[in-house]
C-alpha cells in the first residue's frame, strides 16, 4: 500500500490512499535543516500534499534560538506550532517523535528533514506499528532515511513559494492599508468641516 516515491503524482496518491482522512498524522518539520533559502519551501504545500494521506493532527516546526521573529510569525500564521530550542533542535525533535510513538491518536509520523539523526526514532515508530513519511530534498537527503521510510517524497519546484504571488499579496495588503488610511483622513476632514459649519451657525 505504501510505495516509494521519486516524483510527485496524484495517481500514485489515489492508489496508495483510498480515502482522505483515513490516517491521523503528526507532522514534524526540521526548521534549520529544511527551511532554508535554497529550498524556498511553502509550508502550505506540504500541508496540501499530506492531506492526501490523512488529517494532520499535530503540526510542529522546530527552530533554533536564532530564528527570526518574522519566521516564527510566518510559522504561526500558517497554523503550525513553533518549538524553539536553545540547544540541539534535532534532539528536541527526536524526543518528541519518540513520545508520539506511544500516542494512540497518531498512526502516521511525517518528518520534513534530510537528516539521518532521526533513524532511531523512526525505527522505534515502525516497531510500534506507526507508518512513516519522510519529506526531504537534495542535496544531502540521507539514503538511509529514504530506505527506512514507508513513503518518501522528494521536494521539487511544486513545493516552492511563489515569490510573484507573495509580492502581489504584500502589495495588495499595503494598498488596503493605504486605502483605510485615506478613508480615515477623509472622514476626519468631513468631521472638521461639520465642526466649522456648527461654529459659524452658532
Amino acid at each position: 500500500m505504501w510505495k516509494k516515491l521519486e516524483s510527485l503524482t496524484s495517481k500514485i496518491y489515489e492508489k496508495a490512499w483510498k480515502r482522505k482522512g483515513e490516517h491521523r498524522i503528526a507532522l514534524l518539520i526540521d526548521g534549520p535543516n529544511m527551511l532554508r533559502k535554497e529550498f524556498n519551501i511553502d509550508l502550505d504545500k506540504i500541508r496540501e500534499v499530506l492531506s492526501e494521506f490523512g488529517d494532520i493532527v499535530i503540526g510542529r516546526v522546530y527552530l533554533n534560538q536564532y530564528a527570526s521573529d518574522k519566521l516564527i510569525e510566518a510559522v504561526i500564521n500558517q497554523g503550525f506550532e513553533p518549538k524553539i530550542s536553545a540547544g540541539d533542535v534535532d534532539v528536541e525533535m527526536a524526543v518528541d517523535a519518540t513520545e508520539l510513538v506511544f500516542n494512540p491518536n497518531i498512526d502516521t509520523i511525517a518528518y520534513v528533514t534530510r537528516d539521518a539523526d532521526f533513524l532511531p526514532a523512526i525505527r522505534k515508530a515502525k516497531e510500534r506499528g506507526k507508518k512513516v513519511i519522510v519529506i526531504g530534498a537534495e542535496p544531502g537527503f540521507s539514503t538511509a532515511l529514504q530506505n527506512i521510510a514507508d513513503y518518501v517524497i522528494k521536494i521539487g519546484e511544486e513545493f516552492q513559494l511563489d515569490r510573484e504571488k507573495l509580492e502581489k499579496k504584500k502589495k495588495n495588503k499595503f494598498l488596503k492599508v493605504e486605502e483605510k488610511q485615506k478613508d480615515k483622513e477623509e472622514d476626519k476632514e468631513k468631521g472638521n468641516e461639520k465642526e466649522k459649519i456648527n461654529v459659524f451657525q452658532n
